[in-house]
């Protein structure tokens, strides 16, 4: 048993998680009531043990399948869709919670007045789902940075969940603040505090941008104006692909320990870049031959990444590539060499192997109404590499121009935040940059003469 319970806070958070659990009933023919579609029973009576549903879902008596999944948000709107949606028989009503006071996007509404209210009741819920797991593996956690919930409340979920929880892994999901387009002005603030509050908290964090994944829809699924459900649609697909390994069995299976194992060199360092190929629209998918080597070189373009970036201007310290579907490692081999012998892609000296494999025979699933085509094979790619300071640095710009002014700042003081948080959260950002460019300018040789000892 290597169970998972996912965590859904805030409004993005939520809407994450419907779409994701959407997608996954479809990969396991679990039905919106919760119940196995026919054509999966036949399946199941081939597969007994059913190992691969337990890992997300956990089984009633009445043989109805409830996903290990809780959803938070601090007003009631947002989860009321979930409620009364179509999949409103799939979830477990007691693991629906909302506040009735929202955190109007204020990481202090959500960290220390709204929030405080809501935790223990949170951690309640928690704990009587880590119970009734017999080999929980981690936590995942979908939030944005940008909101007063996902900032706030989340910052201080993980502090209940890191004391309660330490040896358990967390990874986090997170819409990061786009470079023009933001969807509240107080986003720098609520961002840097809450990558501060998490920092230590947190295994690895998986960060998507929602203007990266506006330009992926319109580029290669040619939708003219992409709304948050084909966003959504995209981030399901990456959390499948991350995911697949728990939940089906593979020639190389790649669990959530060996994420950070793999992927996190220094334990500040753990922001990966999220890259996922094809994306394609069902028209143009007749005329394309997907072979595996043409899709891992896609992972490498900047267009195909989620996060808005330039690969080109960094190094990459640890690569992650998770295959799906008809894939064999003897082409992933050949396409790894090809990679390796790319100028423009580079990898830091005192890193020389590099690369990470996971390989699954279970094909994509494309939920009904998507512009996205479903594509015999399928890569994810998780990287580490230093180019992410660009989108670091930008937020620490935007929130220096702001606090410069002192602006909006009364809102945070007044929900009985200190000012200096502020400042001590702007200069822990300082540092994360600093770690990056050390990280990238570090040489194995240049210890003076240390070299020879070996």
């Amino acid at each position: 048993m290597r169970e998972c319970i996912s965590i859904n806070i805030g409004q993005a958070g939520v809407q994450m998680g419907g779409h994701c659990w959407e997608l996954f009933g479809l990969e396991h023919g679990i039905g919106p009531d919760g119940n196995l579609l026919p054509e999966s029973v036949e399946k199941r009576s081939l597969k007994p043990d059913g190992s691969d549903f337990s890992s997300f879902y956990s089984e009633t008596k009445a043989a109805k399948y409830v996903p290990r999944s809780l959803f938070v948000d601090l007003e009631p709107m947002v989860v009321d869709e979930l409620r009364h949606g179509a999949y409103k028989s799939l979830f477990h009503p007691e693991l629906i919670i909302n506040s009735k006071e929202d955190a109007a996007n204020n990481f202090a509404r959500g960290h220390y007045t709204v929030g405080k209210e809501m935790i223990d009741l949170t951690m309640d819920k928690l704990r009587k789902m880590t119970d009734a797991c017999e080999g929980l593996q981690g936590f995942l956690v979908f939030h944005s940075f940008g909101g007063g919930t996902g900032s706030g409340f989340t910052a201080l979920l993980m502090e209940r969940l890191s004391a309660e929880f330490p040896r358990k892994s967390k990874l986090d999901f997170a819409v990061y603040p786009s470079p023009k387009v933001a969807t509240a002005v107080v986003e720098p603030y609520n961002s840097i505090l809450t990558t501060h509050s998490t920092m230590e908290q947190t295994d690895c964090s998986f960060l998507v941008d929602n203007e990266a994944i506006f330009d992926i829809c319109q580029r290669r699924l040619d939708i003219g104006r992409p709304s948050y459900s084909n966003l959504n649609h995209l981030i399901a697909q990456v959390v499948s692909s991350i995911t697949t390994s728990l939940r089906f069995e593979g020639q190389l299976n790649v669990d959530l320990n060996e994420f950070q194992t793999n992927l996190v060199p220094y334990p500040r360092i753990h922001f990966p870049l999220v890259s996922y190929a094809p994306v394609i629209s069902q028209e143009k998918s007749k005329h394309e031959f997907l072979s595996v080597s043409d899709l891992t070189t896609s992972c490498f373009e900047p267009d195909y990444q989620m996060v808005k970036c330039d690969p080109r201007q960094g190094k990459y310290m640890a690569c992650c590539l998770l295959y799906r579907g008809d894939v064999v490692p003897k082409d992933v081999n050949a396409a790894i060499n090809i990679i390796k012998t790319k100028r423009a892609i580079q990898f830091v000296d005192w890193c020389p192997t590099g690369f990470k494999v996971g390989l699954n025979q279970e094909p994509m699933s494309i939920v009904p109404g998507c512009q996205q085509a479903r594509a015999p094979r399928s890569v994810c790619m998780i990287s580490n590499t230093t180019a992410i300071v660009e989108a670091w640095s930008r937020l620490n710009h935007k929130f220096d121009l702001m606090y410069a002014k002192r602006a909006f700042v009364h809102w945070y003081v007044g929900e009985g935040m200190e000012e200096g948080e502020m400042t001590e959260a702007r200069e822990d950002l300082a540092a994360l940059e600093n770690d990056y460019d050390e990280v990238a300018n570090e040489d194995p040789q240049s210890a003076d003469g240390q070299d020879d000892e070996y």
